[in-house]
């Protein structure tokens, strides 16, 4: 029932004016899609899913959050990292362990990052988050209304300083393909292809292919164009199983 009606109201907004004469094009696409997608409610839920033999948890109460990454390590121990408002801390068949200031970091980033992709594009309306509209784009015959995503400072964590585009699809507002530039490790470029959408409990859930391109120095809103002469290549597939969404309120 809340996907038929987050469709029922996506198709009259959709008979409204154009998204050109809205007062901000940027924030209706990004509010469109999370609608299309039927995440309005993930402030207020859980979620669980397996992705490359880890199993994350997700749960959220009003700004109160714990992720969870559970894997098992070369020993055969069960090593489950808990992330909160309060930080990290891991644990290692069931007791606390250890760990140095830089690993926490790391882990922090690793399971924060997993958690955030996974839920797109809930998460675009941050405070932090400075969007910014480009236009029409045409990828593989069909057009995409293209934000750009960059953060400000304070409150835009570790990475503020990395570019995203997202491209939604002009007629329904589904996020099909993201872009962004990121500068850890070194730094690089990703562009990524969503693959097999479905719904679970309402929400739209999707895989991507990750691609990158040959030289990843070049301006990040060519990508698109690259993506239409195949010429990007493909790095990896990401694939997300065993997902359950329950909504709590």
């Amino acid at each position: 029932m809340k996907f038929l009606l987050a469709i029922l109201s996506n198709l009259l907004l959709l008979g409204c004016n154009s998204i050109k004469d809205k007062e901000d094009p940027a924030q209706y696409a990004v509010d469109q899609s999370i609608a299309f997608h039927d995440l309005m409610g993930l402030n207020n839920a859980a979620y669980s899913f397996d992705f490359r033999n880890m199993h994350y948890t997700y749960e959220r109460n009003e700004g109160q959050y714990t992720y969870t990454r559970t894997q098992t390590d070369s020993l055969g121990q069960e090593v489950v990292d808990i992330l909160t408002n309060d930080g990290l801390k891991r644990k290692i068949d069931g007791a606390g362990s250890p760990i140095t200031e830089e690993k926490r970091t790391a882990y922090t980033e690793s399971v924060n990052s997993v958690i955030y992709f996974f839920h797109l594009p809930y998460g675009l309306n941050d405070a932090a988050v400075v969007k910014q509209y480009n236009g029409l784009k045409t990828i593989k015959k069909k057009q995409y209304h293209e934000v750009e995503i960059t953060f400000q400072q304070e409150g835009g964590g570790t990475d503020y300083t990395d570019i995203f585009l997202y491209w939604f699809d002009k007629t329904d507002y589904s996020m099909d393909y993201l872009g962004y530039r990121y500068h850890t490790d070194g730094g690089g470029m990703r562009f990524r292809k969503a693959i097999h959408p479905r719904r679970v409990n309402g929400a739209l859930v999707q895989d991507y292919i990750n691609f990158k391109p040959e030289d990843e120095s070049i301006d990040i809103h060519d990508l698109d164009e690259l993506f239409n002469e195949g010429q990007l290549k493909e790095l990896s597939r990401i694939i997300n199983e065993n997902v359950a969404i329950d909504w709590r309120n």
